[in-house]
């Protein structure tokens, strides 16, 4: 990762540097991490294949929690809404196994830490989260919110179906 890309960062997060694809990003509390662990020789012996993939669940997850305009955009790796990341992907594959994988922000309180970094080295491009996009609820002013829990169960079926396989959670 290019060290430009990181601007300025809260002292209580740490800075960590990973040997994997893609560039500066964030985990962090009110995003959904998933690090699928395949051997993609049982697959396609192809990384883009796998890419693509990863966001083909995504769109999956998403379409399924009503929001219908998530998309890929061309030449970069990743889930939009209206121009914003809504999900990142990064990845290492040893052996045809992968390794890292992807991060969907998902509540609100995600977004913050990305204004210390140029996320995944575009500049000028925005995040966003699944919440500030789910269809609004029938009552005025009430925006419903999906937690990191139930929407782990919506994209964990969704890789299920991607990648027609069975997933073993392991939860820290």
């Amino acid at each position: 990762s290019d060290e430009d890309n990181v601007l300025a960062i809260d002292g209580d997060i740490p800075v960590v540097r990973m040997d994997r694809g893609g560039e500066v990003t964030y985990h962090g509390p009110g995003q959904l991490v998933v690090y699928p662990i395949l051997d993609l020789r049982g697959y396609r012996q192809d990384i883009h294949w796998y890419l693509r993939a990863l966001e083909e669940s995504v769109l999956v997850a998403l379409h399924r929690v009503g929001i219908q305009n998530a998309t890929r955009e061309e030449g970069v790796t990743g889930i939009w809404i209206n121009g914003e990341k809504v999900a990142a992907i990064g990845v290492k594959c040893r052996r045809w196994v992968t390794q890292h994988g992807l991060a969907v922000n998902v509540e609100e309180r995600s977004l913050p830490p990305f204004r210390g970094i140029v996320p995944c080295g575009l500049e000028g491009r925005g995040v966003t989260c699944v919440n500030h996009h789910l269809p609004q609820h029938p009552l005025p002013q009430s925006h419903p919110m999906l937690p990191v829990e139930e929407f782990s169960n919506v994209l964990a079926s969704a890789i299920k179906d991607v990648f027609s396989i069975q997933v073993r959670e392991l939860r820290y």
